[in-house]
């Protein structure tokens, strides 16, 4: 494709984000991906390019018990954000997927609702252009005690993939835009001016999981582990199963090391 062309689809997508107003630092992540796909980066990377983690290069969930009591006391100062954008089309649902009933009755954002309450951490839940709406209608007819903060997810535009040029839908436009998926969590945070309120709330930590994992919730263990070692960023991960189909594979780049410990994998620098 030749660079004018290149420039010209790049103008037209910042000029379309521009209309719909969104914050520049959407645009300037949109900018940066779409750079990206122009020097045919795919996203992807290759296993010849990583390492296999050992399991003795992870800590045990069980090995953490000690860090219990530390977790209690940091529960006030904690949030749980429920990634809410997705929408239930594989499971028969043409509406957001936390309104599936999948047990005695109760939808996956009624039993979450629940699970805040009961752990007594704040609840937050970034929902899409998809789910918002339902959602808020959800939560009218719940009346729980304590509403969730809510805040909504980005929208990046479509793509077409013969000339990377924008997706025009005249009967829908709404079609020509999606989510830009999970990562977009903590700049929507910021944008949305969620990050600000939940640190004047004192606010130190976040956990974050999908909305339609139920065995996601606060390890106390774990959540005092995290504290007590002051890491930025700590992800809890398990054996692949055969049902495991979509996602990614735990990989160690060739530039990581072992930690100062000598068991676990973290990044040099």
């Amino acid at each position: 494709m030749p660079h004018s062309k290149q420039h010209d689809n790049l103008t037209r997508f910042v000029t379309k984000m521009e209309s719909a107003g969104l914050p520049q630092l959407v645009i300037e992540d949109f900018r940066r991906f779409y750079n990206k796909i122009l020097a045919g980066e795919t996203g992807m990377i290759p296993e010849s390019e990583i390492q296999p983690v050992a399991r003795e290069a992870l800590f045990h969930a069980d090995e953490l018990e000690s860090f219990k009591s530390a977790g209690k006391k940091m529960l006030p100062k904690t949030v749980m954000i429920k990634l809410n954008g997705g929408l239930g089309t594989s499971m028969g649902l043409k509406k957001a997927k936390s309104l599936i009933k999948v047990k005695n009755g109760l939808t996956f954002l009624e039993i979450i609702v629940n699970q805040a309450r009961l752990q007594g951490v704040q609840l937050t839940l970034m929902n899409s252009f998809n789910t918002h709406a339902d959602t808020l209608a959800m939560l009218k007819r719940m009346r729980p005690s304590s509403l969730p903060y809510q805040f909504l997810q980005h929208r990046f535009p479509k793509i077409l993939k013969q000339d990377l040029s924008p997706a025009s839908c005249l009967s829908n436009p709404e079609m020509e835009w999606n989510p830009p998926g999970h990562g977009d969590v903590f700049t929507a945070l910021v944008t949305s001016g969620t990050l600000e309120t939940l640190l004047a709330k004192g606010i130190t930590h976040a956990f974050i999981s999908n909305v339609d994992n139920l065995g996601a919730t606060i390890d106390h263990a774990l959540l005092g582990y995290f504290a007590e070692q002051q890491f930025p960023f700590m992800m809890e991960v398990a054996e692949r199963t055969a049902s495991d189909q979509k996602g990614g594979a735990l990989g160690q780049a060739p530039e990581w090391s072992t930690g100062p410990e000598g068991n676990r994998a973290v990044p040099n620098g």
